[in-house]
């Protein structure tokens, strides 16, 4: 899929399912959002929550000087209405924030879909201050247990495909190396696996919903939805690695 094509497909799928990354990351045993705040606590400047979406990190980060961005205005009316905010829509390609004004930037999620990269991670370092620092969380494609591997073929054959055309992959465990080569500092580098509980047929429907599949009819959507939420109805356990980098402005 091009790069226009990509956009149009990504804007469409979250102002259709607003907070839906939300909702899939809340089926974790402990919260991946908390765990990419951690390096943010305690920071003086403005935080800026890049492609925030739902603003799930907006009450984790309550006392921050905290602004979020994102260019889906569903994903924004859906933040506001939890009450989440300041929420200002933007490309995350053309930010619309003043040069060195941002302590931090926190990316959740989204890093691997945004395109340009170049243009992307630019942008970022151009907003944060010098030293500022940036806070990622992406999926990791390494720690999967057998068991788990086993348990995503599954869903994977259900859904008929091998993997999510990520518009760039290289954007989960390659992360850190494509920040120093855009002029950041990497200060950490830290895969963990999390553990999403599948408790009934709604959460089958989630899984399907939740993943990134331009290419995947309705007939297979709905036969796979019904498949997986039969699946999921029993109880299921799948694991979810993530890989949360921590950078500085260089």
């Amino acid at each position: 899929m091009d790069q226009d094509r990509w956009r149009h497909y990504l804007a469409a799928y979250h102002d259709e399912r607003p907070g839906i990354t939300e909702r899939f990351l809340g089926r974790a045993d402990t919260s991946p959002y908390a765990w990419l705040a951690e390096p943010l606590r305690g920071r003086d400047g403005p935080v800026l929550d890049l492609a925030c979406g739902s603003a799930p990190v907006r009450p984790l980060l309550a006392g921050a000087h905290w602004l979020g961005v994102d260019a889906s205005p569903g994903e924004l009316a859906a933040a506001a209405r939890a009450g989440r905010g300041p929420l200002i829509r933007g490309d995350a390609a053309r930010l619309p924030v003043v040069d060195g004004t941002v302590d931090a930037v926190c990316a959740a999620m989204c890093l691997p879909v945004l395109t340009p990269r170049d243009r992307v991670l630019a942008e970022i370092r151009r907003v944060l201050r010098p030293d500022g620092m940036l806070a990622a969380l992406v999926p990791a494609t390494r720690g999967l247990s057998p068991a788990g591997l086993a348990r995503w073929a599954r869903v994977m054959a259900t859904l008929g495909t091998l993997r999510q055309p990520w518009p760039d992959p290289h954007a989960r465990d390659g992360l850190a190396h494509l920040l120093r080569h855009a002029g950041f500092e990497v200060i950490a580098d830290e895969p963990r696996v999390f553990t999403l509980a599948l408790t009934g047929t709604d959460d089958g429907h989630l899984l399907v919903d939740a993943l990134y599949l331009p290419h995947l009819s309705a007939d297979r959507t709905r036969a796979a939805k019904k498949k997986l939420g039969s699946w999921a109805a029993s109880g299921r356990r799948l694991e979810l690695p993530l890989r949360r980098v921590v950078a500085r402005r260089g």
